[in-house]
């Protein structure tokens, strides 16, 4: 059966359909999101687009955490994204205003991963990890495909972000404010954005360039003690960042590539979820 998936981001969400075997998505609609706005705004804006699906079979939704994604609570504090959620239960507000009982939440890094591991670039792989870097890092360790949260061979939770590194939290080498701070240190000016940063590495700034490899070192020093004890062959990278991977490949000293579906990934590995769990 086809799936019917919802990509929550902080300013956007996607609606599409998965058509399992194929993997093939159809966009059906992508609106933007008042994240900061009153729960019930929040809900009206997801239910608006949720409509557009056929919800016959239920929904599959893919979003960020903080959130328990059995219980469609919602934990978001300080995030700059969806705080009035915070202790709301969104699954139980958006199943009653679209008439379902059938919602299935996943952690959008671990649907990334997932979409990879079903249709990409770590297809059928044994052991491997996909790492998001947008304005914080989200990671995923899949064994056969399954999500790994607990054990002494993943991160707390398998995610990589709850762990330090040089002594502070890791988002504080990499991310996009990581990446940003990093420049604006070494240069004495301000880049609106990674992209413009990665822009001017391929022009030929030299300080650009220096400021991407570090975060990508810091990135591999961090993640390789992870990879070892897990026994991943290869991790793939996603999320805004993933497309200055050819500035920073000779960073990662372990097999990685970037996603080639920064789009559908995570709406593939959430319908891949959904039709596991609700068959």
């Amino acid at each position: 059966m086809d799936v019917a998936v919802l990509e929550i981001g902080g300013s956007h969400v996607t609606a599409a359909v998965v058509a399992p075997g194929t993997w093939d998505v159809t966009e059906v609609d992508r609106a933007d999101l008042e994240s900061q706005a009153a729960a019930e705004v929040v809900v009206g804006q997801l239910a608006d687009t949720a409509r557009k699906l056929p919800l016959a079979n239920g929904l599959a939704i893919a979003l960020p955490g903080p959130f328990d994604f059995v219980t469609g609570v919602a934990w978001y504090r300080g995030q700059g994204k969806f705080d009035q959620l915070y202790g709301f239960n969104l699954g139980a507000a958006l199943g009653e205003e679209l008439g379902i009982d059938r919602l299935l939440f996943m952690n959008d890094a671990e649907a990334f991963a997932v979409g990879e591991w079903t249709a990409g670039e770590v297809r059928g792989a044994a052991r491997c990890v996909g790492v998001t870097i947008g304005t914080g890092i989200g990671t995923a360790f899949l064994a056969d495909g399954q999500v790994v949260r607990e054990g002494d061979t993943v991160p707390p939770g398998g995610e990589l972000y709850k762990t330090s590194y040089a002594g502070k939290p890791l988002e504080d080498s990499i991310s996009a404010r990581a990446i940003l701070r990093r420049y604006a240190g070494t240069t004495g000016a301000e880049a609106p954005g990674v992209k413009e940063i990665a822009d001017r590495a391929r022009a030929g700034d030299t300080a650009a360039q220096q400021v991407l490899t570090a975060c990508f070192t810091d990135l591999a020093d961090a993640l390789r003690p992870w990879l070892e004890r897990f026994g991943v062959t290869h991790t793939v990278l996603g999320g805004s960042i993933s497309g200055a991977f050819d500035l920073v490949a000779s960073a990662l000293d372990f097999p990685a590539s970037a996603t080639k579906d920064t789009e559908h990934s995570a709406l593939i590995g959430a319908a891949a979820h959904y039709l596991r769990t609700c068959r």
